[in-house]
This record gives structure tokens, sequence and C-alpha cells, in this order.
């Protein structure tokens, strides 16, 4: 009933490991069906050399098991949360990648020092706060992603423009229109982090990237007059 659906959430969870973005079984990736409110995610505890596209996990937008043996990812009701009220969103990303969780363990946003960042979103990358104790004790797994939602809108930022965020004490989630564009967004984020790490190791006072510079190389890519790439 699902197959399509699956098969999208498994090839995009297979290009985890192949990308060095997880390790064991670290990390999940889920795709949603807007038109029958459902989304894929990969079993918890399944090793990705085992995992197999009737493995994967149909939910609702409450966490929900709509079709599915196996128990869905820890983090289902983190993802089922963003679905529910960050409507543009087809596709979810969460790895533990060691730059990306090294900034996350540090509670720190990941500064925009160059055009390469720029490329990808123009503000730094936002480090939600750590969950309150309160948060943790109860539903955890859907108060991160009040957390997550929280953060945004403290910051004044577009889920649709930055598509990922750090997660203090946890790691990066990423998301995008589909579950393939989530993962690319976990890979650049891995690489933007390290690149900001390596920065900060050859110049700790390194300024971010003027402005202009920044607002160039957003817009010629993703504003309206854009002109980077093949698209009519």
């Amino acid at each position: 009933m699902y197959t399509t659906l699956k098969e999208e959430c498994y090839e995009a969870n297979m290009q985890l490991p192949k990308l060095g973005l997880v390790l064991f079984t670290f990390g999940n990736v889920s795709a949603v069906d807007r038109s029958r409110a459902v989304f894929a995610i990969k079993p918890s505890g399944v090793p990705y050399d085992e995992l197999k596209p009737q493995d994967i996990v149909i939910c609702d937008y409450d966490g929900l098991i709509v079709e599915g043996q196996l128990r869905p990812s820890s983090d289902t009701k983190t993802h089922a949360l963003l679905y529910k009220t960050w409507e543009k969103i087809g596709g979810i990303s969460h790895t533990h990648s060691t730059h990306a969780v090294a900034w996350a363990q540090a509670g720190l946003d990941i500064p925009i020092f160059g055009t390469t960042h720029a490329d990808h979103t123009h503000q730094d990358i936002p480090c939600a706060p750590a969950l309150t104790d309160e948060m943790i004790e109860g539903d955890y797994e859907h108060e991160t992603g009040h957390q997550i939602m929280n953060a945004f809108t403290e910051k004044g930022l577009s889920y649709s423009e930055v598509e990922m965020v750090l997660l203090q004490n946890h790691g990066p989630f990423t998301w995008g229109k589909t579950a393939e564009k989530a993962v690319y967004n976990s890979a650049v984020l891995e690489e933007l982090a390290r690149m900001a790490y390596l920065t900060l190791q050859i110049n700790p006072d390194t300024p971010r990237i003027k402005d202009t510079l920044r607002l160039k190389h957003y817009e010629r890519k993703h504003g309206k007059n854009a002109y980077y790439g093949q698209g009519c």
C-alpha cells in the first residue's frame, strides 16, 4: 500500500552510511506523503546493512503506527510534530555526524564565515537550547520537536530558508522538500560544521562574512532572480 513511500525512505536512509554521517544504527530519515497524511521512517535499532524496504514503518502525524511490523525510530514523535506543524517539509534527516554533534555539545550556533555556508543558508545555523528537566522527564521526543520549533520562533528564522538545526547536547536535524534533500542538507551541515571548526582553529577571531557577499551568494541560488544552475 505504501511501497513507493517506503522505497523513498529506504533509499534516503541508505545514503547516511555511504556519506559517512552515521555509525552502526545511529540516525534516521523519514519521508512524508502529504496526500495521505502519513510518513515513512526507519525502524529503531536496525543496522543499515540489514535494513530492507519492507522494514520501513508508516506512521501518522501523531507518531502512531499505520503499517509495519517493527518499532519505528525512537525519534518518531519529533518527526511527527515537525511534519504536523511545518507543512512544507517533505523529508527529515537526523544524524550524529561528528562535527555537527561537536557544535551541538558545545551549545553554539555555527557562524556563517564564508560563501560555502551562504550558498545554502543566509544565517548562522541555530543551536536550540537543551531541553528543561520537565521536557526530558515528560514526552521527551515530542518536546524535542517543540524545542526545535521554539528556537526558530525566538530567533525569527524561517524553516523554509534555514533547513537545518542543532539541538544542544544532542545533535543535528535537517529537512527539505524531499527525503533526499533532507539527507543532502545533513551532509552540507556536517561539512559546514567542519569548516567552521577549522576556521576558528586557524584564526579564533575570524569575523563573519560581510552582509553584501552573504546575501549575494544566497540570493543568486535561492532568490526570486536566482541564476545558479540550469533551471528554467
